[in-house]
C-alpha cells in the first residue's frame, strides 16, 4: 500500500474511533435517537436529489437503512447515553465481526474455522473483562445496548454482502433516506415531545459540531474513502487496519472525558482485539507463517 493511503486509512480509522466520543458530546443536549435521526437526515439530504438509486432490489437499501440507522447507530446512542463510556462502546461494537462470522456461517453456509471460534471465545474473555470494570464507565444495560447494536450491523453487513452492489455512495446515501422518520418516531413514542422542546432550547454549539462530524467526515467521507481503498487493494491489506478503531476509540475518550484506563480495562482492549486477530487473520497468519519454514533446497 502506497503510504499516502496507508496514512489515509489510519485517518479513517482516527476518525472512526474519534466518532463515539463525539456523539457522546451530542448526546448532552439531544436525545439518542433525535441525534441519529438529524445525523441520517443530512446524511441523505440533499445528496438523494442528484444521485440515483442504487441499481439493487429496493429490499435492500430499505432493510439496510432501518437496520444500521435504528439498529445499530440508535442503539449505539441509546447505550452510551445509559452511562456506558465511548472508549467502552467503541470496543464492544467490535463484536460484530464475530456476529458477523455467525451469521454468515447460517445464511451462506460456511463453516467456522477453529482460528474463528479460538478468536470468539480469546474475545468473549475480554468482554467478561469489561463486566467486572467498576470505575464507572460501564453500565449493564448500555453494555447490553451496544452488543445489541453489534448484532445488529452484522445482519447489515449480510444485507449488504447479499446486495452486491457496486455503487457504495449511492447505497449510503439512500439507505440514510429511510432511517430518519422511524428514529424521530421512536423517540416521540418513548417520549412524547420532551426531546423536541429540549432540541429547541438547548441545542448549542457543541451538539451542533457533533453532528456535522457524524454526517460529513465519519460517514460520507470515511465510507467513501474506505470502499475507494477497499476496491485499490486487497481487503487482506486494508481491512486489518480496522483493529485500530478501538484504539482510537479509547484514546480519544481518555482525552475528552478523561477516562481511566485501570488493567481490567486494558486487559479487556488487549483480549477483544487479540480475539479479533487470531479469529479474522489467524488461519492466514498460520499459512504464512508455515510458508516461510518451508526453505527450498539448494
Amino acid at each position: 500500500m502506497k503510504l499516502r493511503h496507508l496514512l489515509l486509512a489510519v485517518l479513517i480509522t482516527a476518525i472512526w474511533g474519534l466518532n463515539f466520543s463525539i456523539i457522546k458530546l451530542g448526546l448532552a443536549t439531544v436525545d439518542p435517537f433525535i441525534l441519529a435521526g438529524i445525523r441520517f437526515t443530512l446524511c441523505a439530504l440533499p445528496a438523494v436529489f442528484f444521485i440515483r438509486k442504487p441499481n439493487v432490489p429496493w429490499q435492500y437499501w430499505v432493510g439496510y437503512g432501518l437496520i444500521f440507522g435504528i439498529g445499530l447507530w440508535g442503539m449505539v446512542n441509546l447505550g452510551i447515553k445509559t452511562g456506558l463510556s465511548a472508549g467502552i462502546a467503541s470496543l464492544v461494537l467490535q463484536f460484530s465481526a464475530f456476529f458477523t462470522l455467525l451469521l454468515g456461517s447460517w445464511v451462506f453456509k460456511e463453516a467456522l474455522t477453529r482460528y474463528q471460534l479460538a478468536g470468539m471465545a480469546i474475545a468473549l474473555s475480554g468482554l467478561i473483562c469489561v463486566i467486572f470494570i467498576i470505575d464507572g464507565s460501564v453500565t449493564l444495560t448500555g453494555l447490553a445496548l451496544v452488543l445489541f447494536g453489534a448484532a445488529a450491523w452484522s445482519v447489515a453487513n449480510i444485507i449488504n454482502k447479499k446486495a452486491s452492489t457496486r455503487e457504495v455512495f449511492a447505497f449510503l446515501v439512500w439507505s440514510s433516506l429511510v432511517s430518519p422518520i422511524p428514529l424521530f418516531a421512536l423517540d416521540y413514542a418513548v417520549n412524547g415531545t420532551a426531546g423536541y422542546v429540549a432540541l429547541a432550547q438547548q441545542l448549542d454549539m457543541t451538539a451542533v459540531v457533533s453532528i456535522l462530524f457524524q454526517v460529513y467526515p465519519n460517514t460520507l467521507f470515511a465510507y467513501w474513502v474506505w470502499n475507494s481503498l477497499l476496491k485499490t487493494y486487497p481487503v487482506s491489506t486494508v481491512a486489518p487496519l480496522s483493529l485500530l478503531v478501538p484504539l482510537f476509540g479509547m484514546l480519544g475518550s481518555v482525552l475528552i472525558f478523561d477516562e481511566s484506563l485501570p488493567a481490567t480495562k486494558a486487559w479487556a482492549m488487549l483480549l477483544i482485539v487479540l480475539g479479533l486477530i487470531v479469529g479474522l487473520y489467524g488461519q492466514r497468519l498460520a499459512r504464512l507463517l508455515a510458508s516461510r519454514r518451508i526453505q527450498p533446497a539448494a
